[in-house]
């Protein structure tokens, strides 16, 4: 009996000291993990969709809060102005969440470009959300308000073949960027105006 419970006294000092320093580690390392987060999956993107964005791309983002979620939103410059957003979204794809960049032209409230961030889709089949620009470039130029279909299902997307719910998707992810967009205007709107251009 006696052993038994040395036993799980051992355990458990061993537990709490492995639970204490893995819990230390992730505070250690979260800073660093969102900058690469930052530099490595959604930098590309928005350097894809926005012009005019600096080469330090946290230097072209701002927060804005929408409810208790924080919505980081990074801004290009466009004929000498701050009116181009960009902002991640996500749709449920074939293999899982599908994160998407959004660009948007606020003067005029139209996708000027998306870009697939982050997925888990069939190499070859769904990954071309993210590869091929044909894709993509459906969206260019279409109201960032309105709701996103394949065309098999009554839309506007031409689906990529093979590939239908990834498409559903990216379809789903930008229509929830013009949900986001409408609830967030006003306040992207003034952090616009905020923008020091050098």
């Amino acid at each position: 009996m006696r052993d038994m419970i040395k036993m799980v006294l051992v355990l458990t000092i061993l537990s709490s000291s492995s639970g204490i320093l893995l819990a230390s580690l992730r505070d250690g390392t979260k800073e660093r993990i969102k900058e690469q987060e930052l530099e490595f999956l959604k930098a590309p993107a928005v350097r894809q969709i926005l012009t005019g964005v600096n080469k330090e791309i946290g230097k072209s983002l701002f927060i804005i809060k929408d409810g208790d979620k924080e919505i980081s939103v990074f801004f290009g410059i466009k004929d000498g102005k701050a009116n181009t957003v960009a902002f991640e979204t996500s749709g449920k794809g074939f293999g899982g969440d599908i994160g998407l960049m959004v660009g948007v032209d606020v003067s005029n409230d139209t996708i000027i470009g998306i870009g697939v961030t982050t997925h888990q889709e069939t190499p070859g089949l769904g990954s071309r959300a993210q590869t091929d620009p044909k894709f993509g470039a459906q969206f260019d130029g279409l109201p960032i308000l309105e709701t996103f279909k394949v065309k098999t299902d009554g839309g506007q997307v031409d689906a990529l073949s093979g590939a239908t719910i990834t498409s559903q998707g990216v379809c789903l992810a930008a229509t929830e960027a013009g949900v986001l967009y409408k609830r967030l205007k006003d306040n992207i709107t003034q952090e616009l105006k905020n923008v020091k251009i050098q």
